[in-house]
């Protein structure tokens, strides 16, 4: 991502209908920071979100954009707004208000590549790197100057490198990238159907940086720098015509193999429209959530497409797999639910004359009869302690999936087949079958039996993997689920796990998106750098692979990561640092991506990028990537959060890593032993501020299970997401119909506006007080604002809740709570964020006072100076 000029005080951007171009500018960059480690704690990999250029003017007028993990397909501009007053169209990259800050990256933490738990990554790899002078030895190779690669798939978190270990290394702002192997570019990447070229040695692919003899065809490895035949495909008479080859001139490749050895592929459009999707829902619901449930499953299955396969099983006591050969009545076969079924049972399923699975085309009618038939709860049982067999309910749903075959294990059918979606509706705790805990967690063994629970639900997560099966669980209602136990059953599958409130719009609306999301199988992701590099720590959805490549590639010591599933709105957090002092002048990363797609083709994604070293400090510092660094930084401290008192630990160590910036890289107060924060990653402390103030690390969600439930979801989730979820955004409403973007402090609370606040997973609309009193203005302020929310998050999984309120009210308080307090800093301050308080009278002033009695929490100004650090400029 191109760096972005520094914001000056008071920025707004202006966003305006009329411009309806979506652009957006992912550049990376890049620094190095520590030894790998990999943990995984939620599904995590997801798209790199397009990051904006920064605006260099205080005042704008831009069109926003968005990516698909905001909710706005890349490269498509996003649909005008009808709803009055003309609605807004988005056309520049998405960033937070322009503040007094700047961002830098974090801190590098000896971690493991992140799910939930650590794991010791293989021995780093240690490159012989000889490409400086073995390019001097060849004369005839290309020697024409080659522009540093960027692709929307990789963003670093620096676009230059310290070449001192010393510096480099500081653990307090260390230096990684973001990787997003599934996410879809604009343009498409270059295709090649043909097998690449890979160095013999490391198992590199040749790429633009490569050095080539134009006369024998021998390519020079970037990053081992061996010398390498092409078996005289790239002979060529001059080095222009080279350019012709895909992976010479462009840093990202596809090289595609529609081939398929699995026996029981059929080619198919898209996958997605043919794979199955069961649903397993859970049949022991009250009658208000019921009906809410049956409405979002009859809007599912009109969602669907008319080949997509359905099946439909429900669970309470007993598993009850529904036929559709039946089309006057819901008829179900009925399995017991207090173990996992036996061979007999599921045999006498799958070979028997019901059909378990049904195209849309073919079943859609008898799909709403079944959700019709569904019944509420009818016994006096409190909600968590009514029977729930969800584990065998899920045993029996894989089963139809793979359909028959000879080998059955444990009840459940083994057969390789296309990407299926398992999605499970649940709204109370497994309590019954395999994978059950007790009813109370006042049972004398329950820590015992929660334990072998959460053992059992991820070996079955993991069998699902292996067959190629994704189990989404969402969940809604009032009763606790237990999320410990159910969300290693999604996690070790490669799925989602989601909370509702209820099971209303949301929880419909996560419904269809969870079947739509293009799914990717059998994921590998290869990591090459040169040899100066070190990975240090990897935060994905996947866990380390141990690959024997030593036959072909005898000195491949890449780091191979197994992802648990590819798709669009994951991400992996990868952590670097210097092995020792560089001396080139430039470095190399590649990354290789290796998968099969929604069309069951075999991928080979190719990135390749090359970042130049610098010695002076200030220049890398100018050279940060402000909202790549912090969610670096987020994601490697939220590893450590795995309990309320980890979080508290966790700000803890954000306050420290202020400090320690501060000393490493500030500059001395004159007359004072006090450092000022690095002016040029003075956005930084904002975006930490409100990391630990937010839901991920403070108290603004209630319970426990929720921010776990957020935890894992940041951990594996694509730039844009997890940005939004670290640092609100906020859009105020201005005549005309346009939304301009402003800093997230309370003082954007002026009661005669309208202000849209997006923060990830919730999007709220606040509604000021002075213009609510005005019933024609705030109709259509709410109608547009509420038309932007939905543009905003068109696309985005899991889909966030969207609340509209007033000025005061009970609700206002998660507006409220999200903005940082800025009215108690100086007015000098103040006007510095926002010059539109220069223009108001004292009158104005003082209403505009009232509206901060909220607020008791320390600004981000005091938070600083409590550190003893001195803010940055211009705070």
């Amino acid at each position: 991502m191109a760096t972005p000029p520094q914001a000056s005080p008071g920025y707004s951007r202006t966003i305006t209908p009329q411009m309806d171009s979506l652009s957006s500018k992912p550049d990376q960059s890049a620094m190095s920071p520590a030894p790998p480690t990999i943990s995984s704690g939620a599904p995590r990999f997801p798209p790199p979100i397009s990051q904006q250029d920064q605006i260099p003017s205080p005042s704008i007028k831009l069109p926003t954009m968005l990516s698909p993990a905001n909710g706005v397909k890349t490269g498509s501009s996003v649909p005008h707004m009808s709803t009055p007053p003309g609605p807004p169209v988005f056309a520049s990259p998405v960033r937070p208000a322009a503040v007094p800050f700047r961002t830098s990256p974090a801190t590098p933490q000896p971690v493991a590549f992140s799910s939930a738990s650590s794991l010791p990554t293989s021995s780093p790899p240690y490159f012989s790197n000889g490409s400086v002078e073995l390019q001097q030895q060849l004369p005839s190779a290309m020697e024409e100057p080659v522009p540093d690669g960027k692709s929307p798939c990789v963003l670093f978190s620096a676009h230059k490198v310290l070449k001192h270990k010393k510096q480099a290394n500081v653990p307090s702002l260390g230096f990684g990238v973001l990787v997003s192997p599934g996410r879809d570019t604009s343009p498409g990447p270059q295709v090649i159907q043909r097998d690449p070229h890979r160095c013999h040695d490391c198992g590199a692919y040749s790429n633009l940086y490569s050095n080539i003899l134009i006369g024998s065809g021998q390519w020079q490895c970037v990053i081992c720098g061996n010398l390498n035949g092409s078996e005289g495909e790239y002979i060529a008479l001059s080095k222009e015509e080279l350019r012709n080859f895909p992976e010479l001139s462009s840093p990202l490749v596809d090289f595609i193999q529609t081939g398929n050895k699995r026996p029981s592929f059929v080619p198919v459009t898209d996958s997605r429209t043919s794979a199955p999707v069961v649903l397993v829902i859970d049949e022991c619901l009250d009658e208000q959530h019921l009906q809410y449930l049956q409405s979002s499953l009859h809007a599912f299955v009109d969602s669907l497409p008319p080949t997509t396969r359905i099946g439909i099983i429900l669970y309470g006591r007993a598993v009850s797999v529904y036929d559709f050969s039946e089309e006057s009545i819901a008829s179900a076969e009925v399995i017991p639910g207090g173990a996992s079924p036996t061979q007999e049972a599921l045999k006498a399923l799958i070979y028997g004359t019901g059909i378990s699975l049904s195209p849309m085309h073919a079943s859609k009618e008898v799909a709403h009869l079944i959700f019709s038939s569904l019944r509420p709860y009818k016994l006096n049982v409190p909600e968590a302690s009514r029977d729930r067999c969800l584990g065998t309910a899920v045993e029996v749903a894989l089963a139809i999936i793979q359909g028959p075959s000879a080998d059955f294990s444990r009840g459940v059918v083994k057969r390789p087949g296309v990407n299926s979606r398992i999605i499970v509706c649940a709204g109370g705790p497994n309590t019954y079958g395999p994978g059950s805990v007790p009813h109370s967690y006042t049972h004398p063994n329950y820590p015992h039996k929660e334990k072998t629970a959460i053992k059992w639900m991820e070996h079955l997560g993991r069998e699902a993997h292996q067959q190629n099966t994704v189990i989404d669980i969402l969940c809604a209602g009032t009763c606790p689920v237990r999320v410990p136990v159910l969300q290693p059953l999604a996690k070790a599958s490669g799925g989602a796990f989601v909370l509702h409130d209820d099971f209303g719009e949301a929880f419909g609306m996560n419904l269809q998106r969870a079947s739509a999301r293009a799914a990717g199988s059998h994921g590998l992701l290869e990591i090459r750098c040169s040899d100066d590099i070190l990975v240090t720590q990897v935060v994905g959805p996947g866990e380390e692979a141990h690959i024997e490549n030593h036959e072909t590639f005898k000195n491949d010591l890449s780091l191979c990561i197994r992802m648990l599933s590819v798709e669009e709105t994951q991400c992996f957090s990868i952590s670097m640092e210097n092995r020792h002092d560089i001396k080139s002048d430039f470095v190399f990363f590649q990354f290789a991506i290796q998968y099969s797609n929604v069309y069951q083709a075999d991928i080979t994604r190719v990135i390749t990028l090359r970042l130049p070293t610098v010695d002076s400090v200030p220049e890398y510092l100018q050279c940060v990537e402000d909202e790549v660094a912090a969610v670096l930084i987020a994601k490697r401290t939220l590893l450590g959060a795995k309990s309320h008192s980890d979080a508290i630990d966790m700000r803890t160590t954000i306050d420290e890593r202020v400090k320690d910036i501060a000393l490493k890289f500030g500059s001395q107060v004159p007359k004072s032993k006090l450092r000022r924060f690095p002016k040029e990653i003075s956005l930084l402390p904002e975006f930490l501020f409100h990391l630990r103030r937010g839901p991920l690390l403070g108290n603004i969600v209630g319970h426990e299970d929720e921010r776990s439930v957020l935890r894992n979801l940041f951990l594996n989730a694509s730039f844009d997401l997890s940005l939004r979820m670290v640092a609100p955004r906020c859009l105020m409403h201005r005549e005309g119909g346009t939304f301009e973007e402003l800093p997230a402090y309370d003082l954007v609370m002026q009661s005669d506006t309208a202000v849209v606040q997006d923060h990830g997973t919730d999007v709220f609309i606040w509604l000021g007080a002075e213009l609510a009193a005005d019933e024609g203005r705030s109709a259509a302020a709410v109608a547009a604002c509420k038309t932007l929310a939905e543009e905003l998050t068109e696309l985005r999984f899991p889909a966030p809740r969207i609340l509209a309120f007033k000025e005061g009210s009970s609700q206002a308080r998660y507006f409220v709570s999200r903005l940082i307090p800025a009215h108690k800093d100086p007015p000098y301050e103040q006007e510095a964020r926002f010059p539109q308080l220069r223009t108001l009278t004292t009158e104005q002033r003082t209403k505009l006072k009232s509206s901060f009695i909220h607020f008791d929490d320390p600004s981000i100004c005091e938070w600083i100076r409590s550190l003893k650090v001195v803010p940055p400029e211009p705070i």
